[in-house]
């Protein structure tokens, strides 16, 4: 063996990276946090709060610019690792059935609430549910405004998962053609990225992405035609299958993660309080987007590399419990409308009311064999 290739073998990873567990969990638990802040501010969403107002929104954005792309890039990490074992096509089948049966569940079951409450706020709906259900699962289009329909039936919050699984054919296609993809990458990414060039070349990328698509190709999470967000998460997930098996390069992300840290604090600063126009807004947010990245990832690096009965226990939970929480929050925030509760009241009540029900909805799930495929959860006495 040269020496060339004994580093490169010894910068391998060859240890499970627990972190990336740890910053799953955290990162669908701050997606909850977001989807609750939704109500409040004026951002458009499904439901609205009477008190809805620009008061959260430096909050909202402190997680907004970032947030699904570091789900895309432990997503592709993941891929990348899941990909080593087995033939491709036992991966195909097993990951499709993962992605697609809770799609599938998602939106005949677990959406509909959330369109509902939404035609009968916006449009003043006055059918009940029943004689809902039946526009909704026969295609109506007829709850319209300013020239825009509402598309029914719908993916909603759950068009993360038909995004993951084209992205993940992708891989395994990739993969089969090319069986050394992720080594080669990742070599070349550990030559270039040294340094600030490990911050200055993927922020340069995404503020490129944003000057050329992001006002062409404004954002649907329609898939088709979603091309800004195919751009920026596309990427993010093919970066994460790229680290995954490099100590070296994580090491250098958790070095950069000071520096990394101060440049997300200020531009996030910029962003709020300054609020620049573009293009300059468009580099403001690329330099926030990937310091943050490089923060959580670098941090995570250091200090949640450990495995627990915790993690292990709710990895498994994060996927209900994402397929769960936005209708609870929807359904939960109506419920709770009569008494007006003012949201310093009613937005911690709606967190914890959606946790707590979320997460008991995966602990009766977990329970019956026939629930937990269409869940997202392995079969009983199925590896992950």
């Amino acid at each position: 063996m040269s020496n060339s290739t004994a580093q490169t073998t010894a910068g391998l990873a060859t240890e499970r990276l627990y972190f990336l567990d740890w910053l799953r969990i955290l990162a669908f638990a701050v997606l909850v946090l977001y989807h609750v802040g939704m109500y409040y501010v004026s951002w458009d969403f499904h439901v609205k709060s009477p008190f809805a107002g620009p008061d959260l929104v430096p909050w909202m954005k402190l997680s907004e610019p970032w947030r699904m792309s570091l789900l895309f890039m432990i997503s592709g990490a993941v891929t990348a690792c899941l990909l080593k074992n087995g033939t491709h096509l036992k991966f195909v089948k097993q990951r499709s059935a993962r992605l697609l049966l809770p799609l599938l569940c998602g939106v005949l079951f677990i959406i509909p609430p959330q369109s509902y409450f939404e035609v009968t706020q916006k449009f003043e709906y006055a059918g009940d549910y029943a004689a809902f259900l039946r526009l909704y699962y026969t295609g109506y289009h007829g709850f319209c405004d300013t020239g825009r329909c509402l598309v029914l039936p719908t993916w909603n919050h759950l068009w993360f998962l038909p995004y993951l699984w084209v992205y993940t054919m992708l891989a395994c296609t990739v993969t089969t053609l090319r069986p050394t993809i992720w080594t080669e990458t990742s070599q070349l990414a550990e030559r270039v990225l040294r340094g600030w060039g490990l911050l200055l070349i993927p922020m340069a990328w995404i503020f490129f992405l944003r000057l050329t698509l992001f006002e062409r190709y404004p954002s649907t999470h329609a898939l088709w035609g979603d091309v800004f967000n195919h751009g920026i998460y596309l990427t993010m997930f093919f970066i994460g299958a790229t680290l995954t098996s490099n100590n070296t390069l994580w090491a250098r992300l958790a070095r950069m993660r000071w520096p990394a840290l101060f440049l997300a604090v200020c531009f996030w600063a910029v962003l709020v309080f300054i609020r620049p126009t573009k293009p300059y807004a468009h580099a403001v947010i690329a330099i926030y987007q990937w310091s943050a990245l490089v923060t959580a990832f670098g941090f995570a690096k250091i200090h949640l590399n450990r495995d627990s009965w915790i993690r292990s226990h709710l990895s498994e939970a994060v996927f209900p419990v994402y397929l769960l929480h936005q209708t609870i929050i929807i359904v939960a925030s109506q419920v709770l409308l009569p008494l007006r509760l003012r949201p310093a009241i009613e937005g911690p009540v709606l967190i914890i009311c959606t946790f707590a029900l979320s997460y008991s909805g995966y602990e009766l799930i977990k329970r019956i064999r026939l629930l937990r495929p269409w869940f997202g959860l392995t079969t009983i006495g199925q590896s992950h």
